[in-house]
């Protein structure tokens, strides 16, 4: 065991040693969960984001669950990371710099690559550079499982890359580059967190480019209609969000040994779309939900893979991690939580006077 500090041990560490923090894409589902987290562990956070796909609601939940006096501990900055200058505003006087905002979705990348690039490149490097030069502890940024690209063995290995198959993969493959670069010509070192289908709380199930778990969720309490693209065989390894908070936290503490590196967050398990299609139906049924219609089937994808399987033992040696979820616990975290938004919502449109 190389790293030196567990993950409960780091937690009680914050609590006695408050930091400040920056937490970029802080009003996103991911992003959010961090702001959670560290606050309720008594740390000083800036929130950065530009409310492109972030929503203030995610913050608002935030502050109700740490409550008003760890909520004086949050600020937020409504800017993007593609200007510089907020990113030097965002990153002076902290410590550690949680890098989550990006555009994600690799259908967006495919209808606009150059949102995608501008987001994803652009502000990563105007990161990267604000972090350099404010002299932070730690920079720590969101990779992603695309970044294996046509390569075909599982489970995947961190050296182990294909061929991107989408723009949106490039960006994450740039972002590595970047950093390694950085590492080599300016001594600032970073960790990659290569997410693998992160789901729950606060996930956006609406719009063009939702998530399929909280896409499927929503669909299935409303008893509208799911699609599968392809025969429901393609499988992921889904990883609930908490699994990725412990990740960003662990790697802001890693050794130097272990810094310069990318990690796989995972589980270390796959499931099929159609086991996913019949663990939902049954999370639902619990909650006294029961869906009845069976899937409908579309064409997969373009720039989807077909399988996927993160090799976790990197993360697990280096830098402590170990998933304290699996889809199941995570589903059973997961669905209530859109069961309750959806009532909220419908009290809110029965409210307002033109209801009918």
């Amino acid at each position: 065991m190389e790293f030196g500090i567990s993950y409960p041990q780091l937690k009680a560490e914050l609590m006695a040693e408050p930091r400040a923090w920056l937490v970029t894409g802080a009003a996103g589902f991911i992003g959010s969960n961090i702001v959670e987290t560290l606050l309720q562990h008594g740390q000083h956070v800036v929130g950065l984001d530009n409310l492109s796909t972030g929503r203030l609601s995610n913050l608002d939940e935030v502050r109700e669950s740490v409550g008003e006096s760890a909520s004086r501990r949050f600020r937020f900055l409504h800017a993007d990371i593609v200007d510089l200058a907020a990113c030097r505003e965002a990153a002076a006087n902290v410590d550690h710099v949680l890098h989550n905002a990006a555009l994600g979705s690799v259908p967006r990348s495919l209808a606009d690559p150059i949102a995608t690039n501008a987001a994803n490149v652009t502000g990563f490097l105007n990161m990267l550079v604000a972090a350099r030069d404010a002299g932070v502890r730690s920079f720590v940024y969101a990779s992603s499982s695309s970044i294996y690209g046509d390569e075909p063995s599982l489970p995947k290995i961190e050296n182990r890359i294909g061929a991107p198959l989408s723009p949106y993969a490039v960006t994450k493959l740039v972002n590595e580059i970047y950093a390694d670069v950085f590492a080599r010509c300016y001594g600032f070192p970073s960790i990659g967190l290569r997410y693998f289908n992160v789901f729950g709380p606060r996930q956006d199930p609406n719009g063009p480019y939702a998530g399929v778990i909280p896409k499927w969720t929503a669909a299935m309490i409303e008893d509208s209609s799911v699609t599968i693209n392809g025969d429901g065989e393609t499988s992921r390894d889904f990883c609930y969000v908490d699994n990725a908070v412990q990740a960003n936290l662990l790697a802001s503490r890693a050794s130097l040994t272990s810094q310069n590196q990318v990690y796989n967050i995972a589980v270390g398990a796959r499931n099929s779309l159609n086991d996913l299609f019949l663990k939902l139906q049954a999370s639902l049924a619990l909650q006294q939900i029961h869906y009845n219609r069976s899937p409908q089937h579309a064409p997969l994808r373009a720039g989807d893979v077909r399988h996927s399987l993160a090799d976790i033992s990197r993360a697990a040696r280096l830098i402590g991690y170990e998933p304290t979820h699996t889809l199941d616990s995570g589903l059973a975290l997961t669905v209530p939580w859109y069961i309750r938004q959806l009532k909220q919502y419908r009290l809110i449109l029965e409210s307002r006077p033109n209801a009918s």
